[in-house]
């Protein structure tokens, strides 16, 4: 009992405000745009809430939301200058649609010129002495303007403080050593960089945040700061990234400054997709937004928070290379999901599909599935064999290791001729399967000049004259007879200044296929309006990923009703595993970003996650694998039928034990109030009656008038009663709104004030109390009073109504209750028969093709089991800035148990490079 006190004190003691901007005038806003109602009650959270999170649909409009929220804040005097971080290319876009809504504005943009080295300190200087209703700057812009020394001094010495913490309670706990190890070689690191810090000399001489003079912060996108820094003494849990961003940390020290300047109402966020890769996103925008709740609740360290509400699973899955399988440990379970959401919706205003219902096209979707060719599936088998041995460790990490194995896997189930190209080309790849569409599509579609978009983060194009398949299906293409003018690379739009130009020709539908990886053609670029289809090439980690690639298309603008969207994947190879991590990412998010209330626990998917299964499903070369995969589906969705069956029973058990028999009370307690009011407004009119009938020659005034007692003085007379009445009004003010002035019809009146309303009531108490609003008519007041009195029977037939639906509703939820799961049966048939197929699997652990790898069997830290479930589509040239691979060729081993195949060749291949036997040499590593 003592510990569901606790809890419930904790996390169980509030609800999150709604916030209703159906008030909000944008003063000096354009009036050719008008805002929705979800747009105004975001501005409503900004202004009357803390600080807040735009979790809004792809394509919902949250960038006027933002500029609405700044320019009324500073209007009612809430803020000064507001500092917007904008992606790096959407800088000229925001200062567009900004002065679109708000022509008058007066904002500082900056570009890329502003933060180079000689311009930065000028540019620091004019944002802190200027007075701007906003500055817009792009997210490594804001990097670059640094935070004071001795806030980074304090935060580091905070980190050191939480590690020391940890290993201490690890010790007292006798808990792993490896866990220890690991996170005092994280100390050691942070006492590095702290010593750098102290004895380091800072590169120029710029103006710190705190010296802006900012005291609103708008992060759009804010997804791309995703990875702060995290402790953990948990091992071997996929899932949990503990990387560490240098721009995270950066943001973190800001919003902590802003927070204490504005008392946590000065830091909004907004993005489409808050929680993109897996559960430790959340808890990081809760330590953006929430640190204070997070501190009151003893949820600042990660271990408590997950104790809370998360819980480890470990389950059979798919091994990267696509032939075997491997236990994983990953948070799949999640508990007190109320609660948890209750204090993440305290901040996160969320705006799904189904709530605001926007009008944009139908989309749908198709998987296109090809069979490998031999050579893929020679390689994939090569896969395996040399994962078997990275895992056993028989072989030296700079020979081989998984990362470059995860590399290869991606690359075998895109092309083959990313390994080597001097292999054929595929007439069956999925490369040339999209080609086709794509074709068809242009052809189909020539008279409306409707357009396309082809995503792949992986291969993109370089100058070097290395194969990628943008160049390779662009050729192909243009062999078919498409112009040359209607192709592009976003890549070749280098500048601000090309992007707008190229992003309005394909508006225009004078560009009809554009090429682009999901980083520089995803979020924020708007061609909808002649899209007629898009193509997801490659699977990345991220289901954020998808929907933003899925949000340029199926958007407002689209003049289209209908659009297609074609997933592409080769069956038997690493896009199985893509799509699995994909699914297992998609479990909690949908949970969190759902209109729904969330149920007390889950592990469960909804629609998106299952789509995502049943493309991992196709992809599956095993029978077993394809069966349980379907069971896997059937059994979720089962599951969540039964979690909603359960619930509303839960409500119906709620309501027939504790609403219903309070409404009926209440209901029986009104009939019984009104029965005795209506018997003494009866008892008064007789009294009128008796008076009349006793006055000789004929009925006075007086007569016809009950008489009315005000402030102590009886009125016989109905036009002086009413001028009375009148004025005791004045004798009402805010401080003193409800007065008791005197008597009618044997009723006490009073007066009430409602400064909401800005009206005057009148209040008549008999054993209930009716309201009554006043106007400047005197003897019309006099009427009113009247009219509620004779309304007495009216009001009780609606009680006696209500009652009466109260009690149907009743019996009916009865019935209800006593009706069992209609699909009892058939989930647990289902379950039996999937616990049989995942034993069989098991089964396949000690032999055959099947092997099973199990990666807690591994001593050391968890460093290679991190790399599969990275925030990074792994390649072997990662671009930081643009978040994306280009499709550089890395000599790689030979087959791990040193058969000979057709790998052996092909591995030793190298453009550039000097490989020996296929190895790579130290030097090169």
């Amino acid at each position: 009992m003592a510990l569901t006190q606790t809890y419930n004190e904790m996390f169980n003691s509030f609800r999150p405000r709604e916030y209703d901007g159906s008030h909000i005038t944008l003063s000096a806003a354009s009036p050719e745009i008008s805002l929705r109602q979800h747009q105004l009650n975001a501005i409503a959270h900004v202004l009357y809430g803390g600080n807040t999170l735009l979790a809004h649909e792809v394509g919902a409009g949250k960038t006027f939301a933002m500029i609405g929220a700044a320019m009324e804040s500073k209007r009612l005097g809430l803020c000064q200058k507001s500092l917007f971080a904008v992606p790096n290319h959407l800088t000229e876009q925001w200062a567009s649609e900004f002065l679109r809504l708000y022509p008058s504005a007066n904002i500082l943009v900056a570009t890329k010129r502003d933060f180079e080295m000689r311009n930065r300190r000028k540019f620091s200087s004019k944002i802190a002495t200027g007075d701007y209703d906003a500055i817009i700057i792009g997210h490594s812009q804001l990097e670059k303007i640094p935070i004071s020394k001795e806030r980074q001094l304090r935060l580091l010495n905070e980190q050191i403080h939480e590690i020391e913490e940890g290993i201490r309670e690890i010790n007292e706990a006798n808990g792993d050593r490896t866990s220890v190890k690991r996170l005092a070689k994280t100390k050691r690191s942070i006492e590095t960089r702290l010593n750098r810090l102290l004895n380091g000399q800072t590169r120029d001489d710029v103006v710190t945040f705190e010296q802006l003079g900012v005291d609103r912060l708008y992060i759009d996108e804010a997804h791309y700061y995703k990875n702060l820094f995290l402790y953990t003494k948990m091992r071997n849990v996929a899932g949990l990234s503990t990387t560490e961003a240098q721009k995270s940390s950066d943001l973190y020290m800001k919003c902590q400054y802003i927070g204490e300047l504005t008392g946590g109402k000065g830091v909004i966020f907004a993005t489409g997709t808050p929680i993109s890769n897996s559960m430790t996103e959340m808890y990081t925008m809760q330590r953006y937004l929430q640190y204070d709740a997070l501190r009151s609740n003893r949820l600042t360290h990660f271990d408590a928070w997950a104790s809370t509400f998360g819980e480890t699973v470990t389950s059979i899955e798919l091994a990267p290379e696509g032939t075997g399988y491997r236990a994983r440990t990953r948070f799949a379970r999640f508990n007190n999901l109320p609660e948890l959401m209750y204090m993440f919706r305290d901040v996160a205003d969320i705006q799904t599909a189904d709530m605001i219902n926007l009008p944009v096209p139908t989309a749908h979707y198709e998987t296109i599935v090809v069979e490998p060719s031999e050579i893929q599936r020679e390689m994939v088998q090569a896969l395996s064999e040399r994962a078997a041995a990275v895992h056993t460790g028989h072989v030296d990490p700079r020979d081989d290791n998984m990362l470059r194995i995860t590399t290869d896997g991606r690359k075998i189930g895109l092309d083959q001729r990313l390994i080597n190209p001097l292999l054929p080309d595929f007439a069956g790849s999925k490369v040339n399967a999209c080609t086709d569409k794509v074709f068809q599509i242009w052809d189909e579609t020539k008279s409306g000049r409707l357009t396309q978009l082809v995503f792949c983060d992986f291969s993109t194009p370089n100058k070097d004259g290395r194969f990628n398949v943008y160049d390779d299906i662009k050729a192909k293409l243009l062999a078919r007879g498409i112009p040359e003018l209607e192709i592009a690379f976003i890549h070749d739009a280098d500048t601000e200044a090309r992007k707008k130009e190229l992003f309005a020709k394909v508006r225009q539908g004078k560009i009809r296929i554009l090429f682009g990886s999901t980083a520089k053609l995803g979020a924020g670029t708007n061609v909808q309006d002649k899209l007629i289809a898009t193509h997801d090439l490659d699977c990345p980690w991220r289901p954020s990923d998808l929907e933003q690639r899925a949000g340029r298309i199926v958007r407002q603008g689209n003049s289209n009703s209908d659009v297609y969207i074609y997933r592409y994947a080769t069956n038997g190879t690493f896009d199985s595993y893509l799509w699995q991590t994909v699914e297992a990412k998609q479990r909690f998010i949908s949970q969190v970003m759902s209109s729904k209330s969330p149920v007390r626990s889950c592990e469960d998917v909804d629609a998106t996650a299952l789509s995502y299964a049943e493309i991992k499903a196709l992809c599956a070369g095993n029978p077993l694998i394809a069966e349980k995969m379907n069971l896997d589906i059937d059994v979720a969705k089962l599951r969540l039928l039964k979690s909603e069956h359960t619930s509303q029973r839960y409500r119906i058990e709620d309501e027939l034990h504790t609403h219903f028999p309070k409404q009926i009370a209440e209901l029986t307690e009104r009939i019984f109030g009104i029965e005795q009011d209506m018997a003494l407004y009866s008892e008064q009119r007789s009294k009128l009656a008796n008076t009349q009938t006793h006055i000789a020659g004929g009925t006075t005034t007086s007569a016809t008038f009950p008489g009315m007692t005000i402030n102590g003085i009886v009125y016989t007379e109905k036009e002086p009663a009413a001028k009375a009445l009148l004025e005791a009004c004045k004798g009402v003010s805010e401080l003193k709104s409800d007065l008791s002035i005197g008597e009618y019809m044997g009723f006490q009146l009073s007066l009430h004030w409602s400064s909401f309303t800005q009206q005057f009531s009148a209040h008549l108490h008999g054993q209930m109390t009716y309201s009554i609003e006043l106007g400047t008519d005197a003897f019309g007041n006099i009427t009113r009073l009247n009219n509620a009195l004779a309304d007495l029977p009216k009001r009780l037939d609606g009680v006696k109504t209500q009652l009466d639906n109260i009690h149907k509703q009743a019996e009916a939820a009865k019935t209800e209750l006593q009706r069992p799961f209609p699909q009892e049966d058939e989930l647990r048939d289902k379950e039996v028969r999937l616990a049989l197929l995942n034993t069989e699997l098991n089964i396949d652990r000690n032999g055959g093709s099947n092997e099973m790898i199990d990666d807690d069997s591994r001593e050391g830290t968890n460093e290679d089991d991190t790399m599969y479930d990275g925030d990074h589509d792994y390649g072997n040239e990662y671009d930081d800035e643009n978040d994306e691979y280009e499709s550089a060729e890395v000599p790689q081993t030979v087959s791990a148990k040193g058969k000979p195949s057709i790998i052996d060749g092909l591995y030793s291949y190298s453009v550039g490079r000097h490989a020996v036997s296929g190895k790579l040499t130290v030097e090169e590593l």
